[in-house]
């Protein structure tokens, strides 16, 4: 690779210096990474080369010789080693200056488009863009977010009081946003900024579940709870142990009185697959007090819309702070449905049946065990290790 002052003189020599096969490559000596490559077919492009911040060797086209004079590209060229100097990325750079998005506008015009129409839990994810990354990101071009920027995100929400879980579902949401970037070729590969950054250790995992006591005193916050509506919801999510959108989304032609079953449709269903949930008698008894709208199929839904529900989170909190249980979410509700199922003696079999679970290693993770029943099976063992008195 032979190098040289690339000057307009040089470049008028250039079909005397054609190669015998192949490319050569003319390196500037006046400014570092300007190169010239010429074809034994005639053709000659200038480039830019450099290492980025990896260490990889990059290669930045900047124009044809027959296209471009020669004091364009080395103008173009200078910005690209200045950038470099400032800690940029050229290639990075070129791609903004192409047209790539704005991590907002990205979001907005094709992520939330994509998973609406595919993930049944888009809107957690669109809560964690509206209340974490849109705010830091949305003005900021995709291809100008560092894994510096990244870093710093996931590192302030911990130090602003967040708990690691929290903070790693912001991480892997970001990752997935990237990836789609990526597969959409909005950016070349291998330029996701949340690549190599490790999850924060999450050794504060909830392990909640409701005792009998803390369910009677729920009980009878609904009985005097002016929300009936969302007091029926919360009934049926502790009788069925059903998800909330499950409950929330149901229509009277899904419930099968006879059999006792609310059948989720596959569209419904977290599993695409049609679920069956059984009915216990006081869920039966609960439905058929629920009053029926002419021209609404939904068993619950908003007055003013005539549509289910799409949060009962404020009537919730109200009601489960008015009891002590501020801590208690919704899906604790299932959580503690699984424990009192697993005190009462059901098998672990029986009870991934109910919650509608294709792997047992799910199942595990709500087979809490109570201190009573736990002391109970200590005690059994001590009286057949111990043996008749």
């Amino acid at each position: 690779m032979p190098s040289c002052e690339l000057t307009a003189d040089f470049i008028t020599t250039l079909p005397a210096r054609l190669p015998d096969q192949g490319v050569v490559c003319f390196f500037d000596t006046e400014l570092k990474g300007f190169l010239l490559e010429l074809r034994v077919s005639g053709g000659a492009t200038y480039y830019f080369r450099y290492r980025d911040a990896d260490g990889k060797v990059r290669l930045n086209w900047i124009g044809r010789v027959h296209e471009t004079s020669l004091g364009e590209a080395r103008v173009a060229a200078h910005k690209m080693s200045q950038l470099l100097a400032e800690g940029g990325d050229p290639k990075r750079e070129r791609l903004r200056l192409l047209g790539v998005p704005c991590f907002g506008q990205f979001v907005a015009q094709q992520y939330l488009p994509f998973i609406k129409a595919r993930k049944r839990s888009w809107r957690t994810d669109d809560s964690i863009l509206r209340g974490h990354l849109l705010p830091v990101f949305a003005h900021v071009r995709l291809s100008r977010i560092s894994r510096a920027d990244v870093l710093a995100l996931h590192h302030a929400k911990l130090d602003s009081g967040y708990a690691a879980a929290t903070c790693n579902r912001m991480l892997i949401l970001l990752k997935y946003i990237f990836n789609c970037a990526t597969r959409w070729d909005f950016l070349p590969p291998g330029s996701n900024p949340c690549s190599g950054i490790e999850a924060f250790a999450d050794h504060g995992a909830r392990e909640r579940f409701l005792t009998v006591a803390e369910v009677q005193r729920l009980m009878e916050a609904l009985d005097a709870s002016r929300q009936k509506q969302v007091a029926h919801v919360i009934r049926l999510l502790l009788y069925t142990g059903a998800r909330k959108r499950e409950i929330l989304d149901c229509r009277w032609d899904e419930f099968d009185f006879e059999r006792q079953l609310l059948i989720v449709p596959a569209t419904r269903s977290k599993s695409k697959k049609l679920r069956l949930i059984p009915l216990s008698d006081a869920a039966i008894e609960l439905l058929r007090t629920l009053p029926r709208e002419a021209g609404i199929p939904w068993v619950f839904f908003n007055p003013r819309t005539g549509k289910p529900p799409v949060s009962i989170f404020y009537a919730w909190d109200t009601i489960r702070r008015k009891v002590q249980l501020g801590d208690v979410r919704l899906h604790d509700l299932r959580h503690s449905y699984a424990s009192f199922l697993i005190n009462a003696g059901r098998t672990l079999y029986e009870v991934q049946r109910l919650l509608g679970h294709h792997d047992p290693k799910v199942t595990m993770c709500y087979a809490h065990l109570s201190p009573q029943s736990m002391r109970d099976a200590v005690n059994l063992v001590a009286e057949l290790v111990r043996g008749p008195a």
